[in-house]
């Protein structure tokens, strides 16, 4: 653990100054009407069992009723809280098209791939996943993508500088931090307010 957060430390260091031109060549992963009158933002770890819990039980209802009917849009930022979820993020935008499916099929099956005692044994599940669901992708290229890199990690660094982001998953609406508990019913009522 302690090791964790000195590599991340030592990252967001290194890479505190970034210039924004080398993050517009990255697209960002969005779903839904870019003109959108309700923008969410969800900062998330695809390691972290809770943004899982997103997918699979707030997501789907969410994309139902505000995404695919164009009310709302939502914006996946990455927030690693490991080395794992780190990597993961990599491969979710290594093909570099905005498209979410990648990041999905991590969430959706995220026990098959997050397995392991060492960051190695975590990798090859990882890569065989990938390789099982079809994803035609060079695993070491995204890895070391120093692009895609300072990309994640400038989201990190954003999410903690203007909303506060301490623990994932955290959502954004319309530039306001979502405190209430995560749960449709709660989303529901504040996007509600927003139409």
């Amino acid at each position: 653990m302690k090791k964790t957060i000195l590599f991340f430390i030592i990252l967001i260091f290194q890479t505190s100054n970034i210039s924004a031109d080398s993050s517009n060549e990255i697209k960002r992963i969005i779903v839904g009407n870019k003109d959108a009158k309700i923008s969410i933002i969800a900062y998330e770890s695809l390691t972290c069992s809770h943004c899982a819990s997103f997918h699979t039980d707030v997501y789907p209802e969410l994309k139902r009723d505000y995404i695919d009917t164009g009310l709302a849009k939502i914006e996946f930022r990455h927030f690693p809280l490991d080395i794992a979820a780190f990597n993961a993020s990599k491969i979710s935008q290594c093909k570099n098209n905005g498209s979410s499916e990648i990041l999905d099929s991590l969430y959706l099956n995220q026990t098959k791939w997050v397995k392991g005692k060492t960051i190695e044994e975590i990798n090859k599940n990882l890569k065989k996943f990938l390789k099982s669901e079809g994803f035609n992708l060079d695993f070491n290229q995204c890895t070391t993508n120093k692009d895609i890199e300072d990309f994640i990690l400038n989201d990190r660094i954003e999410g903690v500088k203007k909303f506060k982001v301490n623990a994932t998953p955290t959502i954004i609406i319309n530039n306001k931090k979502f405190e209430k508990s995560l749960n449709y019913k709660n989303l529901k009522k504040t996007l509600e307010k927003l139409i």
